[in-house]
């Protein structure tokens, strides 16, 4: 066999991907930013509280209304008087007119105001470590979506390769029992292997379908879109565990948001505070009323129009309320006390979870070297093997044998290849830095 089991793989690997465009991770990215559901949701959400920390949520502007009717009624009176006389008026006609426009602002209501202000922008902050949280676990699916069809890709090619190699040498079984240089074992055995080859290669590509989909809903396509992706992989040469703890410590999504939930807490236990003081309002409006009316005696008047400006100044101070507002600040102190719990549990577990990843990191970048040097190990080997299994000098069991340790060694190198990318990329968004991040 001229040709070595690996470069066979990456042959028809390259077979493969001819004349068809591959996804570029870079391309990868900009469509799931653009098309994922899940970002586009956030984004809606950050859209709503950057509308709700606006002045116009924040009851700093007054409230100004405006108001106007008209009344008509038709009525028969009776007038009598002290003398005994009665003046009967028959289908009298009133018409009133009205129209106001009102002011009223509130000018202190304990700072609840201010601080609920305050709260509205610590939310959109809030919101805002949402949308990158969201972006940073979307990104990390993609490329665990998109690694997973690169791995299965190269399983495919290999599995492709191995089961041709069996059907040759099925073929050669056929031939050697024909001319009766080999027994009918030897091509049983080989059926077999070519069945079994054939099950996995199946399997694999059944795999590589349904992973193709998964990375097609991550990216907002349709789920059967035709993709390919590029199965070259480069790993950061300068991450250090000191340096990515430190980061972690400043820049993780999930603890940035512990950070803000207190802020909020402090701000609840200002605004349930505001309870205990006194509230002070203006009223101001300008009104005008006419009203026609038909006379029912000689001092009736048949008109009338008023006109003017009404103002007012309130102020309201509930000075006990049964305990309601002591109540309420006794718990938002203890919410708030359990928002620093929380930020402390977060931050013992980023350290694990940084501690954890970094050592799978190591190892599978060490696996890899290894695996690397198994290869070259299992191909000298399967050679060899392969010209005296030509020459009758080993037997198809050993054969068999030298074709799968190849086969695993190959499947190993790929495994550990993906797998120390993905604790990469998992390293990088604990340590926050994953969106800065260009070497996907």
């Amino acid at each position: 066999m001229k040709k070595t089991y690996l470069s066979i793989a990456f042959l028809l690997i390259s077979i493969s991907f001819y004349g068809q465009d591959i996804l570029s991770k870079e391309k990868a990215v900009t469509l799931t930013l653009e098309n994922n559901y899940d970002i586009r949701i956030i984004k809606n959400n950050l859209e709503t509280a950057k509308n709700n920390k606006g002045i116009y949520n924040s009851g700093y502007l007054p409230t100004i209304t405006a108001n106007a009717g008209t009344n008509y009624s038709n009525n028969d009176t009776d007038s009598e008087f002290q003398n005994g006389n009665v003046n009967p008026v028959n289908g009298a006609e009133s018409k009133a007119y009205n129209a106001s426009v009102g002011l009223n602002y509130t000018i202190f209501n304990g700072f609840n105001r201010k601080y609920t202000f305050k709260r509205l922008k610590e939310n959109y902050n809030l919101t805002e470590l949402q949308v990158r949280q969201v972006m940073e676990n979307t990104l990390t699916t993609l490329f665990l979506a998109y690694y997973e069809v690169g791995r299965l890709t190269e399983n495919e090619a290999t599995q492709k390769a191995t089961l041709e190699i069996s059907k040759k040498r099925l073929q050669r079984a056929e031939y050697s029992f024909e001319y009766g240089q080999n027994t009918k074992l030897a091509v049983l055995n080989a059926e077999v292997d070519v069945n079994n080859d054939s099950i996995t290669y199946i399997a694999v590509k059944r795999e590589l379908a349904n992973s193709k989909r998964d990375l097609n809903i991550v990216l907002g396509r349709k789920v059967n879109t035709p993709v390919k992706v590029n199965t070259d992989v480069t790993y950061a040469i300068d991450l250090k565990l000191n340096t990515l703890l430190e980061k972690a410590k400043n820049n993780n999504a999930i603890l940035l948001q512990a950070n803000k939930n207190i802020k909020l807490g402090e701000l609840d236990v200002k605004i349930r505070q505001s309870g205990w003081m006194p509230n002070v309002s203006l009223t101001s409006s300008y009104a005008w009323t006419k009203s026609n009316n038909d006379a029912v005696n000689d001092f009736s008047p048949i008109s009338n129009t008023r006109k003017g400006i009404n103002a007012g100044l309130n102020m309201s101070w509930n000075i006990f309320d049964g305990g309601k507002t002591k109540t309420n600040v006794t718990n938002a102190k203890i919410a708030l006390e359990t928002q620093g719990i929380k930020k402390l549990q977060q931050e013992e577990l980023l350290e694990r979870n940084v501690n954890n990843t970094w050592e799978i990191y190591q190892n599978a970048l060490f696996s890899l070297q290894v695996q690397e040097k198994n290869v070259v190990t299992t191909q000298l080997n399967f050679k060899r093997t392969n010209e005296r299994y030509k020459l009758g000098q080993v037997t198809s069991i050993d054969f068999r044998q030298a074709q799968v340790n190849l086969i695993n060694a190959s499947l190993s190198v790929s495994n550990a290849k993906y797998t120390a990318k993905n604790a990469e990329l998992q390293l990088l968004k604990l340590a926050g830095i994953l969106l800065e991040n260009n070497n996907f």
